[in-house]
């Protein structure tokens, strides 16, 4: 058994392939592509009769190429690494970490197959898969793979128990780059079984895993926070992490590095208000009075008395 650990803190446990299984799925590759490979080549010699020595000699070896080294690296690229012999076989080339290989990893362990399958007739493959502690060659070695066994009965993974809600996002700016892999598988196993456990030996747990967190970490421990949370919430933002990392999108050619962390601050442009002018309210008009001129009395032929 392989114990990788992903990103999750879950323990994948890789049955790796030994060598009788990779020595029948390597067999009935070849017997597929070397059958292939003879009917090409017969094709080849009835449409290259015509040609001169040197140039059916140049067209041979480029279907020995092109059949017997590049199509199995193509079929492990586009099967992400199952081939036929290997899936008659149950089993399947993926990377150290679990993850499925691709174009670079294939093209490594074909160059070295051609040394170690072909020109050696498998001795030098099955002399380092023995020596092998997970049963590799030298390609698988030089090319960061592994070939694991599929038909094993499955594990239930128990999931994490999520964080409190006022402890989402508050540990985005730790460094949890230094926490090695026993910690987390540690952690994990704690709070997914920390309900089975007496309160107080789970409370004990919880404050050692919580204070070898904050060791490794670097930053202070937080006040007021339970350890139990507090490892709660530092397994969620590695799985956020992850995850960001996992499904982001590719940047534009040009376009400067995305940058996982806490968020910055937005600081909101000062905008100067506009200045008021006083505008004197409008006076009303006094009235002028305009004389009016006065007729004099006219006369009526009656004098006053004296």
């Amino acid at each position: 058994m392989s114990d990788l650990v992903t990103g999750d803190a879950v323990v994948l446990g890789l049955r790796p392939a030994r060598l009788p299984s990779r020595a029948l799925a390597i067999l009935l590759d070849l017997v597929v592509y070397v059958a292939g490979y003879l009917l090409i080549s017969v094709g080849l010699v009835l449409a290259t009769a015509s040609l001169d020595g040197a140039a059916r000699a140049a067209v041979s070896v480029a279907s020995f190429v092109l059949v017997l080294v590049g199509v199995p690296i193509a079929v492990e690229t586009l099967s992400h690494g199952r081939s036929l012999g290997k899936l008659a076989c149950g089993l399947r080339v993926v990377r150290d970490d679990g993850g499925p290989i691709r174009f670079r990893h294939a093209l490594v362990r074909g160059a070295f197959g051609v040394f170690e399958l072909l020109m050696t007739l498998g001795s030098v493959a099955c002399i380092a898969s023995l020596f092998s502690e997970r049963g590799r060659r030298l390609g698988d070695v030089f090319a960061g793979t592994l070939v694991i066994r599929e038909r094993v009965p499955g594990a239930r993974v128990m999931p994490v128990p999520p964080p409190p809600p006022w402890l989402a996002g508050r540990f985005g700016g730790l460094d949890l780059s230094a926490v090695p892999d026993g910690l987390w598988l540690a952690i994990r196993q704690y709070l997914t079984r920390m309900d089975q456990l007496d309160p107080q030996v789970g409370a004990s747990m919880a404050a050692r895993l919580a204070d070898d967190l904050v060791a490794r970490t670097g930053a202070p421990p937080p006040v007021g926070v339970p350890a139990a949370a507090f490892l709660m919430a530092v397994v969620h933002e590695r799985q956020s992490r992850d995850a960001a990392r996992a499904f982001r999108q590719q940047p534009a050619p040009g376009a400067p590095p995305v940058v996982y962390g806490p968020p910055a601050p937005v600081v909101m442009p000062v905008v100067a208000a506009p200045a008021v002018v006083p505008v004197a309210a409008p006076v009303a008009p006094v009235p002028v009075p305009v004389p009016v001129p006065v007729e004099p009395p006219k006369a009526t032929g009656f004098a006053p008395p004296a």
